[in-house]
């Protein structure tokens, strides 16, 4: 079991991530932004982030940036919706440029989040049924 903070602003996605990995288990605790985000993982023992890229107020590479600061071990999966390619290419490109651990674009399928999420908290397959 692991303590999972989602951090999207979109209610249905946090819903929806949360369910999935709770039925494996995993506790989360949903944020709506990247500063309530960051006050949860402050106050909080979080074993893996699943951060949005595009969010009102702080977005997720502030949010991806500013928790490497804090804790530069815990793992981060960005996840976007978003397939704007920009300078330095597509977002989830420079989320994992500045630190996230993985990325994973939506939308996304179950076994897509679960073989990253298991990857990233270092669960085998076996383990993990």
């Amino acid at each position: 079991m692991a303590f999972v903070l989602v951090i999207d602003d979109d209610p249905v996605v946090r819903s929806y991530v949360s369910v999935l990995l709770e039925a494996y288990d995993h506790s989360t605790i949903l944020s709506k932004d990247g500063n309530e985000g960051l006050a949860a993982f402050e106050s909080n023992p979080i074993d893996l982030v699943i951060t949005d890229i595009v969010m009102p107020g702080k977005e997720g590479i502030e949010t991806i940036r500013e928790i490497r600061r804090l804790d530069p071990a815990v793992p981060i999966l960005a996840v976007s919706g978003s397939h704007t390619e920009g300078r330095y290419g597509g977002y989830l490109e420079l989320a994992e440029a500045l630190g996230a651990s993985a990325t994973l674009a939506k939308p996304f399928t179950p076994d897509q989040l679960f073989a990253i999420v298991n990857r990233l908290l270092g669960v085998t397959p076996a383990a993990a049924a």
